[in-house]
């Protein structure tokens, strides 16, 4: 077995070795180096299919996977959400994008849209309530004249004609001007709009029924399965910009009053990953210049600096290497083992460079200095090594794939950063011989501060047991956020359009669903988890059959035996000249005039103001009337091919659906889904909380967003606290074997404690609330913090006192700085989970550094041969003879 002397011995050889042959060691790493450089090169890649970060052994997993391969059609979607000003475009505009999408085979697999297409065409009016069914055809009835006119010449022209056989019913007194109050105002906003600068489209729809279309009529969806290329950082990008291209060459823009918008689980994957990169590269830039910065004043000396760069910067491409080389492409967590290798990695620099520095002070060459700080702070950077990466390892037995992963490569940095700082820094440091002038290492001047803690030791333990009482009291008052779209910047589109999605309760996401044995059986279960007060409505396959379809039909049959035949007439005027229809813009104006003349009323007022609009399209330029008919046809032609389409609408029944929607509800195996929606605010995690365990009690199989993000809260939660348990068992273990004595490994692990407590309290008071991605920070927190309190407790036990004035609390101090630095910018993503984990790494770190020096030192006293130690002034960095020691039975 190798005892701590043996060990401390065979460092100081290593690092002997290294030293005197420093160019050979340089040229070997340097050959590493380049082979692993090249490997990641050719290899490397990230899997940003987040799917997998979760094992899918799970039960929970397990049932997802089965509605997802009942359901294929449903996964792995981008949604498109077509907003319009009115029903005609938005319909319009949906139709047009939608046609163009399914004809591009190579970056869509499907395209459909489950709110339109042949089927609702013609039995969309099914679906009305009958009293609003029979209110609409008495519109269409009524409006008859006009629409069939326009059906005969749908131009400027033809509604000039249209306005001005109305006016001579006015001026026959067979009609009123207030009957055309609504088509005048119409008309005349939509055309004054021109000039203000923003085009506002007719609303024939509006203009006809004088209803205001609600949001359902304003917005329509398009489902898209895209082609994806999980070996891209964003898998789904090459197909999101093909739909936002198809939308501009459509002129589907905001510029012509239309909004294309893409959501779903494809662009909100994305988007994240686009979120995670940016500002990437500054921010890399600015944490390399502050990292810089630390270890120049930590260590006064830039060729230590950039020797302890260059072995950081050789051990992030070894792990990354060995990491893929070992698990395969890297995930979107465990990618950040790069944040966590320099912020740890450095920390070991730091420390072997400030012992350095002693002992290049008091050595009498530069191979005798190194071999001393490899005897002295070697065995305890071993340990600090061993000890960081079990609490890493310790992910290991989770079912948190994507920790997992991380704990794998981020352990496994951790040996090689301790290795290369035993070998190429020793020998970086020999080839670049810096300096051996220099103050002392420690803080001199904190002596009397050492001296008050000895002495008022009682004191302090008093202050920490008094914040630990008061953050144990505050724990229960611990928020946990366990929704994901809180991680996700509210910033991209996916996200601002998924929350935008969320306000209405019919298209909210945020649905359950159920699996039955068949399409009675879903019919039943719907009728009793419906029924629930937690849920709003519950969809089955029968919902697409309408009720009352006799009535219904006989009102729309009415509606086609007067209005039919006039809305396909058998001759079609041809299209105008742009001269024809200034001419009869201009006599339309006249008889306005003429109609309004010696009136007072809102239908005169409305007149008078489409006569001032039509005489300056009639002699402005053909722009103008351009504008005119780009606001006013299109919508009037939509509306005249849905009521022709819809006053063809037939008996609907079982038989009848369309494959495409049938296939949506019931699987192949005839299985039958039931989708539930939410009662509330699906946004809100107490409504999301309530929902979900309703429909669970019913269904236990159930699945669905609610489900899944709550069960992999569990989940991830469960990984962590497993993490967490195991990764103080195994540095218990450890230091247990190392240090030998019960009482030393309670020493070292209470200043750890005290540092989480004080971090969850901190959480409290400030508000931050955990969540899936800031978690990382606690079970890290052990390793990170150990390593501090292992430096302290062995140098205790070698009789050496004065902590805060040693050169070890200057390197604790600047390699906490440097640590701080590195896990302190990802306080400044753009992603608000990398940031929140930012946040609580710093605040632990900052605890973490608190505890051990100010705590520890405390709950340490005064070391067993503090006479001895006292009387020879024995603190490191003080230049006597007394140094660190390592290793120490």
């Amino acid at each position: 077995m190798l005892t701590p002397g043996m060990a401390g011995r065979a460092l100081s050889a290593i690092v002997r070795i290294c030293g005197g042959h420093a160019l050979k060691v340089i040229a070997v790493v340097f050959l590493l180096s380049c082979a692993a450089a090249l490997y990641l090169v050719r290899d490397f890649s990230i899997d940003t299919d987040s799917a997998k970060l979760i094992s899918g052994e799970i039960p929970w997993r397990k049932r997802d996977a089965a509605f997802d391969a009942a359901f294929p059609q449903g996964q792995d979607q981008i949604v498109v959400v077509i907003d319009a000003p009115t029903p005609e475009l938005a319909e319009a505009a949906t139709a047009a994008l939608a046609d163009r999408l399914s004809k591009d085979k190579t970056q869509f697999r499907t395209v459909r849209r489950p709110d339109g297409g042949a089927f609702f065409d013609r039995n969309g009016l099914l679906f009305l309530p009958r009293e609003d069914l029979a209110s609409l055809m008495e519109h269409v009835i009524a409006g008859q004249p006009l629409l069939g006119s326009l059906a005969a010449d749908p131009s400027l022209r033809g509604l000039m004609s249209a306005l001005s056989l109305a006016l001579e019913g006015v001026r026959r007194g067979d009609a009123r001007l207030d009957d055309l109050a609504v088509p005048l105002q119409a008309i005349g906003a939509s055309l004054g709009s021109i000039e203000a600068g923003s085009p506002q489209p007719l609303s024939w729809r509006k203009m006809i029924t004088q209803a205001v279309p609600d949001r359902r009529e304003l917005r329509r969806f398009i489902l898209v399965q895209p082609v994806l290329d999980y070996n891209s950082l964003s898998p789904g990008a090459a197909a999101g910009n093909a739909i936002r291209q198809a939308a501009a060459d459509l002129d589907l823009t905001p510029a012509h009053n239309v909004s294309v918008r893409l959501t779903g689980p494809v662009p909100l994957e994305d988007e994240e990953f686009g979120t995670l990169a940016e500002g990437a590269g500054p921010t890399a830039a600015l944490t390399l210049f502050g990292l810089t910065l630390l270890l120049w004043l930590g260590l006064r000396s830039m060729k230590m600096v950039l020797s302890v760069l260059a072995t950081v910067v050789v051990g992030l491409i070894w792990t990354a290497a060995v990491g893929l080389a070992l698990l395969g492409p890297f995930n979107l967590i465990s990618i950040a083992f790069t944040v966590l290798f320099v912020g740890l990695g450095v920390d070991f620099g730091i420390q072997f460079c400030v012992r350095f520095r002693d002992e290049r002070r008091q050595a009498s060459n530069m191979i005798a200095a190194l071999a001393g700080t490899g005897a002295g702070v070697g065995p305890q950077l071993a340990l600090a090594a061993i000890a960081i990466a079990a609490g890493f390892f310790a992910f290991l037995p989770t079912d948190y794939r994507g920790v997992s992963d991380l704990g794998v490569i981020a352990g496994t940095g951790m040996i090689i950063a301790f290795g290369l700082n035993v070998t190429l820094l020793p020998a970086l440091l020999r080839l670049a011989a810096p300096s051996a002038a220099g103050s002392e290492a420690g803080y001199r001047f904190l002596a009397p501060v050492d001296r008050f803690m000895a002495d008022r030791r009682r004191w302090v333990l008093a202050l920490f047991a008094g914040l630990s009482i008061g953050s144990l009291a505050l724990l229960p008052r611990l928020p946990f956020d366990f929704n994901p779209i809180d991680l996700k910047s509210p910033e991209t589109q996916s996200v601002a359009t998924l929350l935008d999605l969320m306000r209405d309760p019919d298209t909210t996401p945020n649905t359950i669903d159920v699996m039955a044995p068949s399409v009675s059986a879903a019919q039943a279960l719907a009728s009793r988890l419906g029924a629930l007060p937690e849920v709003a409505q519950a969809v089955t396959l029968a919902s697409f059959i309408p009720d009352d379809q006799d009535a219904k039909l006989a009102e729309i049959g009415d509606a086609a035996m007067l209005v039919g035949y006039s809305l396909s007439p058998s001759d079609l005027k041809p299209d105008p000249s742009d001269k024809a229809d200034a001419d009869k813009m201009g006599a339309t104006a006249t008889a306005l005039r003429q109609a309004a003349a010696g009136r007072s009323s809102s239908a005169a007022i409305a007149a008078e103001r489409l006569a001032d609009e039509l005489d300056k399209m009639a002699t402005g330029a053909p722009a103008l009337r351009a504008s005119a008919r780009a606001l006013l046809l299109p919508g009037l032609k939509t509306l005249l091919d849905q009521l022709r389409t819809a006053l063809q609408a037939a008996p609907v029944a079982a038989g009848n659906l369309p494959p495409d929607l049938v296939r949506d509800w019931v699987a192949a195996d005839g299985r039958a889904r039931v989708q539930l929606f939410p009662k509330g605010d699906s946004n809100d995690n107490g409504v999301l909380r309530r929902f979900a365990a309703a429909v669970r009690a019913v269904a236990p199989d159930a699945t669905g967003a609610p489900i899944s993000i709550q069960e992999s809260g569990r989940t991830i939660v469960a990984a962590f606290e497993q993490a967490a348990l195991w990764a103080a068992l195994a540095i218990a273990l450890l230091l247990a074997l190392v240090l030998r004595r019960a009482g030393d490994v309670l020493r070292t692990m209470a200043p750890l404690a005290l540092a989480g407590l004080l971090t969850l309290g901190t959480c409290v008071v400030i508000g931050e609330p955990l969540n899936f991605a800031n978690i990382i920070a606690l079970p890290l927190h052990l390793g990170v913090g150990v390593a501090f309190n292992i430096y302290f407790v062995m140098a205790w036990r070698a009789g050496i006192g004065g902590f805060l004035q040693s050169s070890l609390t200057r390197a604790i101090l600047f390699s906490a700085l440097a640590t701080g630095t590195t896990f302190g910018s990802l306080c400044l993503s753009h992603h608000p989970g990398t940031a929140s984990m930012g946040r609580l790494l710093v605040i632990s770190l900052t605890w973490t550094l608190v505890s051990a020096l100010i705590f520890l030192p405390a709950l340490l006293g005064r070391p067993a041969r503090e006479a001895e130690a006292r009387g020879a002034q024995e603190v490191p960095g003080s230049g006597q003879d007394g140094r660190q020691p390592g290793f120490v039975r």
